[in-house]
């Protein structure tokens, strides 16, 4: 998977990705990061990328540099690659759309947002999913793409190491969309509390059906 994240803020995404999951889908191409600073972008000798919002407070991400910075990204891979704009206004993220998105994203364009968002006519010339990871604001939009792309990351096959692991996930299509049960490791008994003897027994009919009867 290919993704180019315009953001004013590229070293944001230093911590996160060079540690661990992302950084080993990294290190293994599955992933691949290709970052623009949109203050690159911008033809002010102040690189300055925004500016202040008619009739309302704050600040908006210019268009012009925005789509610049879309235009040479199109160029250089030579065709129009879907563009996702991760926003408060978009539709809700759930884990139905991240399975149908690593099917259909391989090489995709990130908008990060900053101040009130960006131009509703970069919206409407070249975003083709807006995207909100839930119903809250956030002061850093990278922070809205890490978990972006770390929820569809995660399932593209050999990145966790075992394909299994997150077909039981909470919300996964196995779990008919429901929460996930309960999990346990040793010590069998922590403090005053033992683990289910059900998942300590090996039969795997019985564990089965706690499973099923433990989905939230």
């Amino acid at each position: 998977m290919k993704v180019h994240i315009i953001t004013i803020f590229p070293e944001s995404f230093d911590s996160y990705f060079s540690s661990s999951i992302i950084k080993k889908a990294i290190k293994n191409n599955y992933f691949k990061p290709i970052f623009y600073k949109l203050n690159d972008f911008s033809k002010l000798p102040t690189k300055r990328v925004d500016d202040k919002a008619y009739w309302m407070h704050g600040q908006v991400i210019s268009p012009k540099p925005l789509s610049d910075c879309i235009e040479s990204i199109f160029l250089n891979v030579w065709k129009k690659i879907p563009v996702i704009y991760l926003s408060p206004s978009g539709d809700l993220l759930n884990q139905e759309k991240v399975e149908l998105f690593k099917e259909i994203l391989w090489e995709f364009i990130i908008i990060c947002g900053h101040y009130e968002g960006i131009d509703k006519r970069i919206i409407d010339i070249y975003v083709d999913y807006e995207i909100s990871i839930w119903e809250y604001v956030l002061s850093s939009w990278e922070l809205s793409s890490m978990v972006f792309l770390d929820a569809i990351i995660r399932t593209i096959p050999w990145v966790l190491g075992n394909d299994q692991s997150f077909l039981e996930d909470s919300f996964s299509k196995k779990l008919n969309r429901q929460k996930e049960y309960p999990v346990y490791t040793r010590p069998k008994v922590f403090m005053w509390l033992e683990v289910p003897s059900v998942l300590t027994s090996w039969n795997h009919k019985e564990i089965d059906k706690w499973k099923k009867n433990n989905l939230k």
